[in-house]
């Protein structure tokens, strides 16, 4: 009887939301027409969103989900908040779109994948959901809006969402319509949406931002960003034939000054024209923030920079603050962090930071991928094995034009043990291996791992994504040895000695290390200045596509 009773006021409940004309797949319903009052706690369904301004461009039948519900019956807070949901985005599918998964499917995923690995809490395992993400997340795919499989993921995602957020969020810090709105659903005025973020006001007082710092410094500079747009912006740089040099004279010189001044980059208010050892402070400051050699001397790659409109900066913290939703929670322990448009890691023992290191990410069309982990093994004097893809593209056409090509470096053909048709072939320890002398082990889908490298000069170049999409490290060994700095089997002699060794050897760690790799192009350090970094990837330029009119 009591699920039966159940099942009654779930029919009920459903009825008074989705009781509206059902919503064919191309999205072509007029709007127009009195919407049937909701509950409370559920949004009205918003027919002002069609494909033309989507932020998705697949959406689905109501039913699908009224369907879902009465097959799969969640808690009736989690289906009360999925009818919500999909109203507020008119059934807009949320985490694909016709070329795969969205951003915020991998991030989402990422942090509750993590979560669900280290709380211990089983009660949102959803193994189907496991299963599919495993086999979808490492490859590009098509996704057609009728796809059943696809559909069932989509669900189950949201489903998961409401989940955590309703076990993991400190009751009120994350209101049920800014959750709505934690993946985009329209393309929307950067400037407007700045404004609705900066001045929402909860009588609770209680902010998402109070539970997440870096987002609170982003949207701090957002506040920033946003009232200088409104005064007008700061000054363009016009081109010039030849760069000034410090103790020279320009006419543009005091433009310069006056954008330093205003980014906070340059103290005081000198407006002179002359290239002063100020002007060359500011300048270092700002190629610092920008991710340039900090040398002090305006250079052509500065003044692109400086030049990047105010209007798509603003663009810039909005897609970062969106990223900075879904960081996972800080542990407690070891932290690594690699920001990949950063082209830099750094490593974390209980929150503070212990340094920061140089790192070569994955090249366009070998993009290292976002995800987290755990750093469990070490690897000293590893054999590479190769990649199948690169044995085909680049190991075989050079031994066809020389035949001793295995044996210069030092490499080994070990025949098809796969049974694939692909020679399986491996690269010996030693000092020509890609992988240098250590490595160290993460395991995931992706393959991807922390490396040592014999290319080293690479390190000294501002931008450095160049593998195929595994992290070298510029310095591994001082990597090793912190992490087994607490393994008295361990000490800086016997790590070096491993590391030239002609064996490889495994080590697992006692203390284990999270890894998050992360895609920030924007974000406040420690010092609280804010940083921009290149779109390395395109990741924001898809998304400002598809986010902004």
């Amino acid at each position: 009887m009591k699920h039966l009773m159940y099942l009654f006021s779930l029919t009920l409940l459903l009825a008074g939301c989705l009781n509206s004309a059902e919503h064919n797949n191309d999205n072509s319903e007029a709007a127009g027409g009195s919407e049937p009052a909701q509950p409370k706690n559920i949004s009205s369904r918003d027919r002002s969103i069609t494909k033309a301004n989507s932020y998705s461009d697949l959406f689905f039948d109501s039913s699908l989900l009224r369907n879902y519900i009465a097959k799969n019956k969640p808690a009736d807070s989690i289906a009360s908040r999925m009818i919500s949901f999909y109203n507020a985005r008119n059934y807009q599918f949320a985490w694909f779109n016709s070329d795969g998964f969205t951003e915020e499917a991998q991030a989402f995923w990422n942090m509750f994948d993590h979560y669900l690995t280290y709380s211990g809490d089983t009660s949102l395992k959803n193994k189907p959901l496991e299963k599919q993400m495993n086999r979808l997340l490492p490859d590009s795919f098509t996704v057609s809006a009728s796809d059943k499989s696809y559909q069932q993921t989509e669900l189950r995602l949201t489903e998961s969402l409401m989940g955590y957020a309703l076990k993991h969020f400190d009751k009120g810090y994350v209101k049920r319509k800014e959750l709505e709105r934690f993946i985009p659903i329209k393309k929307e005025d950067p400037i407007q949406l700045a404004d609705s973020l900066l001045s929402k006001k909860h009588k609770d007082n209680k902010y998402f931002e109070d539970i997440n710092p870096s987002y609170k410094s982003l949207k701090g500079q957002l506040q920033k960003y946003t009232d200088l747009y409104k005064k007008g912006g700061w000054p363009v740089i016009p081109p010039m034939k030849k760069l000034p040099k410090k103790g020279s004279s320009s006419p543009t010189i005091p433009l310069i000054k006056k954008y330093l001044a205003i980014t906070s980059d340059m103290a005081g208010n000198d407006t002179s024209a002359v290239y002063n050892d100020a002007l060359a402070e500011g300048i270092t400051n700002i190629q610092q923030r920008f991710g340039l050699n900090p040398t002090g001397h305006l250079t052509k790659d500065l003044l692109q920079e400086m030049n990047i409109p105010l209007r798509d900066r603003i663009e810039q913290l909005l897609i970062n603050m969106g990223r900075m939703r879904w960081m996972p929670s800080q542990p407690k322990g070891s932290l690594i962090i690699v920001n990949i448009p950063e082209f830099n890691l750094h490593m974390l023992e209980d929150g503070k930071k212990v340094f920061d290191m140089n790192v070569v990410v994955g090249k366009e069309g070998h993009s290292t991928m976002q995800f987290t982990g755990t750093l469990n093994q070490i690897v000293f004097a590893p054999y590479w094995n190769v990649p199948p893809k690169i044995v085909t593209h680049e190991i075989l056409p050079e031994i066809q034009k020389d035949k001793d090509y295995l044996r210069k470096n030092e490499m080994e053909d070990l025949g098809d043990k796969d049974g694939d048709g692909i020679t399986d072939i491996r690269q010996l320890p030693g000092d020509k291996n890609s992988l240098g002398k250590v490595k160290f082990l993460f395991p995931n889908s992706f393959d991807i791992y922390l490396h040592d490298t014999p290319a080293k000069s690479l390190f000294n170049k501002e931008r450095r994504a160049f593998s195929h999409g595994c992290i070298r490290l510029a310095d591994a060994q001082k990597m090793a040895e912190y992490l087994l700095r607490n393994d008295p089997d361990w000490d800086a002699a016997k790590i070096e000695e491993a590391m030239n060794a002609k064996e490889q050897k495994f080590v697992k760690l006692k203390n284990t290390a999270e890894v998050f790799i992360t895609y920030y192009t924007a974000w406040v350090d420690e010092e609280g200045r804010l940083n921009f970094r290149q779109d390395v990837y395109g990741h924001d330029k898809d998304i400002t596509a598809r986010l902004f009119e």
